[in-house]
């Protein structure tokens, strides 16, 4: 039994050595997604927030509570992104502190799941609202909404703790950050990768698959059946088509955020974590490593399309936006009058 975990041992020991040789793909690929991601991220995300703190009504909706909570998650993930830039353009050399680069590893997975639960709250509010308006209106308020949503981030941030257990390691002589401290940790994070895929994602997503197909089951039956309807006004036949219109275009996009930025991290970071702790062949190692370098960047891109979604699927949104802008340009207008006529 000793020579078998020696073994195994010394597998994940050339496994970990054969994948770190292709680092320069990882910082090459890390680098210029997050200088593309960063400006975008913390621009959207700002801008988000601020359009939802100047008009107070927004406020006062159980949405607007969700999405800016997503906004605050975004944009404080963002802000770790400087550092994870000097990071790889260095090279691969941490040259912070050590409690900055277990903030920075604790701070990717609080954004991503943060983001995936208040996805899959906005959704369940969204089947309510939709196929139970009645119950909508008597159990969402958004002062219960922000209750949930501060369960959430108490919920993750406790979930997530283990990541800020390992920070700073040395390989190579040099400092390193984003890295397992030692292979033997591996199973470690192969455990905790399968509490998170359960808990974190596919629990989430069959609730956003089921909520999303109710609501549009609902919608085509109602389209169905409203007909030319006698004594049905055009302005209530109008108002329909578009609370049905905007329903599927945030079915549409939040299904296509979890596809396209959740998904593929998920099954690739689950297979080459089983590449690592099963002594899996170097070539095929290498290849899931550089897979999940891609589906990681596609991920951490998530926080530029959730502005996206309050803009194309909130019509007072945009709404609100177009009033905060007209409201500052007001303002400028102002001050630059009062200060002309200043004697």
């Amino acid at each position: 039994m000793g020579n078998v975990g020696n073994n195994s041992s010394v597998a994940r020991d050339l496994l970990v050595t054969c994948f770190h040789n292709d680092d320069a793909f990882k910082y090459r690929a890390y680098t210029v997604t997050y200088l593309l991601l960063f400006p975008i991220a913390i621009l959207c995300n700002i801008g988000a927030l601020a359009v939802f703190f100047l008009q107070g009504n927004l406020r006062s909706s159980a949405p607007c509570v969700v999405m800016m909570n997503l906004a605050l998650s975004d944009g404080s993930f963002s802000l770790t992104l400087p550092l994870r830039l000097a990071y790889y353009f260095r090279g691969g050399v941490w040259d912070f502190p050590d409690w900055l680069c277990r903030l920075c590893v604790f701070g990717f997975y609080v954004n991503l799941y943060t983001s995936i639960l208040f996805l899959t709250l906005l959704s369940v509010l969204r089947w309510l609202a939709v196929n139970h308006p009645l119950r909508h209106r008597t159990l969402v308020t958004p002062l219960r909404t922000l209750l949930v949503c501060l369960g959430v981030w108490v919920f993750v941030g406790v979930s997530s703790v283990p990541f800020l257990i390992g920070g700073v390691t040395y390989r190579a002589g040099l400092p390193r950050c984003f890295e397992p401290s030692s292979p033997s940790s591996w199973v470690t994070v192969l455990i905790l990768n399968y509490v998170a895929l359960a808990l974190g994602f596919l629990l989430p997503f069959l609730t956003i698959i089921v909520c999303y197909s109710r609501i549009v089951r609902h919608l085509m039956s109602r389209f169905d059946g409203d007909g030319d309807g006698g004594g049905r006004s055009i302005a209530a036949a109008r108002h329909r088509h578009v609370t049905r219109r905007r329903s599927v275009r945030l079915v549409a996009m939040v299904t296509a955020t979890f596809l396209i930025c959740f998904l593929p991290y998920h099954v690739i970071r689950s297979l080459h974590l089983h590449a690592v702790c099963g002594g899996w062949d170097c070539g095929v190692t290498v290849a899931l490593q550089r897979a999940v370098v891609v589906t990681l960047c596609l991920a951490a891109s998530n926080s530029v399309v959730n502005p996206l979604l309050y803009y194309y699927s909130t019509g007072a949104f945009r709404d609100n936006m177009r009033d905060a802008h007209s409201s500052l340009k007001r303002k400028g207008s102002m001050r630059r009058n009062t200060t002309r006529w200043t004697p």
